[in-house]
């Protein structure tokens, strides 16, 4: 049984954590707390890939006053050397007496190891608390571990019915000020952002994440920039090639062996690849299985609605980040998602209610689909 106390220091072991929800990446969001009895005497998080762990972090501000306490951690501790060594030994050699975290962690070089190295050592572990509240931390983190592939969040814009840009074309700005700046911090937590050429070519975006002076100043991370191109059309102008950071352009192999139109975009800094096709188009599940080779473990999907309504249709959406504004467009107006029309409404693709949010005048709503994403 977990007493209140274990539960306290836990959920702060969480806030700690989601401090690097926007730098961690590809690493998970973990966050530690050390206490004695009731009394909290070390507190870290992970930063940033090569940086300490959590747990290293929250030892160092311990110092001597770790041996014999108890360790809060939202993750299980790592057995493995990677980009720094393995956070258990650290914890065995601060002769820690009981370590409590929330999730296994289902990475292959860890997965269990690590609990089983901290009891050889005599260490007392207890797994499970708070469990549910980590794995939404980690949501991408666990996914790629688990299947090889992203969690695929799809941000969209929507008026009250259903509408995401006029008949002929124009749609900034559907949402206000506040939603577009809550867009950016979504973006920010993103390993990659995915889009489609009619998309780069309609609209020219650039995006990136363009937050505070301060996130600059922390070194600010960059999100891949993924362009699914079966023709290699990205023009070498394109906005999102001017702005920094990696863009991937992801192409068909007819067009992969267009040397011409190939130079002209890496010239422009963009590294082009093939991908498989299937149908006609670019198979999406095996641009996924790229993606997670890229250790990309949150894709935020922002396109057009045929890019969008191919990945619900085929299931391999994992949540919506919808965004409701206050105004409404006409029939005539283009709709959210291409999709085909089922064949009858219990047929229909359905979805859970995960959050609803006011952001400014327009409303977010985050949604899950009722079955679970393939993959």
């Amino acid at each position: 049984m977990f007493s209140d106390f274990d539960r306290t220091a836990m959920q702060r072991a969480l806030e700690l954590a989601a401090r690097g929800l926007e730098t961690t990446d590809p690493n998970p969001r973990v966050g530690c707390v050390i206490a004695r009895r009731e009394d909290v005497v070390g507190e870290g998080w992970h930063r940033r890939a090569g940086e300490a762990h959590a747990e290293v972090v929250a030892l160092r501000e311990a110092g001597a006053r770790a041996a014999g306490a108890s360790v809060y951690v939202t993750l299980e501790p790592c057995s493995h050397e990677g980009r720094t060594p393995p956070c258990v030994e650290a914890l065995i050699e601060a002769q820690v007496a009981r370590v409590v975290y929330a999730l296994d962690d289902p990475n292959p070089q860890v997965d269990g190891r690590g609990a089983q190295r901290l009891r050889e050592a005599g260490v007392t572990v207890e797994a499970g608390l708070l469990a549910d509240e980590s794995a939404e931390l980690n949501s991408g983190f666990l996914k790629r571990m688990r299947t090889g592939s992203p969690w695929v969040r799809i941000k969209l814009a929507m008026s009250l019915d259903g509408r995401t840009a006029l008949a002929r074309g124009e749609s900034r700005w559907i949402t206000g000020e506040a939603a577009r700046t809550d867009v950016q911090h979504w973006r920010a937590r993103s390993s990659a952002i995915l889009t489609g050429i009619g998309t780069v070519l309609a609209d020219d975006p650039r995006l990136d994440v363009r937050l505070h002076a301060e996130a600059d100043e922390e070194g600010a991370r960059q999100p891949l920039r993924v362009v699914l191109d079966s023709h290699l059309r990205t023009p070498p102008g394109a906005r999102l090639l001017s702005t920094g950071g990696e863009v991937l352009i992801l192409t068909a192999q007819s067009s992969f062996q267009d040397v011409q139109s190939g130079m002209r975009l890496t010239q422009r800094g963009a590294r082009i690849e093939a991908a498989p096709e299937a149908d006609g188009w670019l198979s999406l599940a095996a641009v996924l299985a790229r993606l997670g080779e890229l250790e990309v473990n949150e894709l935020q999907v922002e396109a057009g609605p045929t890019l969008a309504g191919e990945l619900v249709r085929l299931s391999l959406v994992d949540e919506l980040l919808l965004y409701v504004a206050p105004r409404v467009l006409g029939d005539r107006a283009r709709p959210l998602l291409a999709l085909p029309e089922p064949p009858s409404l219990s047929e229909a693709q359905a979805f859970s209610l995960v959050e609803a949010t006011m952001v400014g005048d327009d409303w977010r709503l985050r949604l899950r689909p009722r079955t679970a994403a393939a993959g």
